[in-house]
């Protein structure tokens, strides 16, 4: 089992470039949330020669919605959606600079591409979790579209656990578990 890296975000292209798959990570810093919906608007804004709401170089986006807040807490519970929602707006995402990408599940080989094109990394956080990792959000602000599925937030992170799945050199994570289980 790899040492865990502790990773500053945004992040740099030498932060990804020395991601390897397997690799266990603490983020700490900013991380943005959109789901499938969020992500076809931000496809549709870059489709029109339009601004997005933020500046997505070097960023990480979160595919999450969390539950209501409870009393007292910051953040509600924030387990990671299947990232297959958003193959078809990813490479148009990496392709403007996003660095990162929270989810879980597998990558289509267009998303796993651009990854290495790009020079991206895809994490996954730990399904069913979700009560454990709200803890590590710190401070949260909707940055746009309205409260609900839809909605992008902005959220400040400490020591949120995640394992590198996709790396730059086009390795995969299930892939390399499938050969390594296979029984002959």
């Amino acid at each position: 089992m790899s040492e865990l890296i502790r990773l500053q975000a945004p992040l740099s292209n030498e932060d990804v470039e020395k991601l390897k798959i397997g690799d266990r990570v603490l983020i700490s810093g900013i991380v943005y949330t959109a789901r499938d919906s969020a992500h076809k608007r931000l496809f549709d804004l870059l489709k029109n020669g339009q601004e997005l709401p933020f500046d997505i170089r070097y960023q990480i986006i979160y595919y999450v919605t969390p539950t209501p807040t409870k009393p007292g807490r910051i953040f509600g519970s924030a387990g990671p959606t299947s990232s297959y929602r958003m193959d078809y707006y990813t490479p148009a995402l990496l392709e403007k600079g996003l660095k990162g990408m929270i989810g879980k599940g597998m990558r289509s080989d267009a998303v796993k591409e651009a990854i290495k094109r790009y020079k991206a990394v895809y994490f996954v956080a730990i399904g069913g979790a979700g009560a454990l990792l709200s803890k590590r959000v710190k401070k949260e602000e909707i940055i746009a579209y309205e409260e609900g599925p839809g909605t992008i937030r902005r959220l400040e992170v400490e020591d949120f656990p995640v394992i590198v799945v996709n790396d730059v050199n086009g390795n995969d994570l299930y892939v390399e578990g499938q050969k390594k289980y296979h029984l002959e």
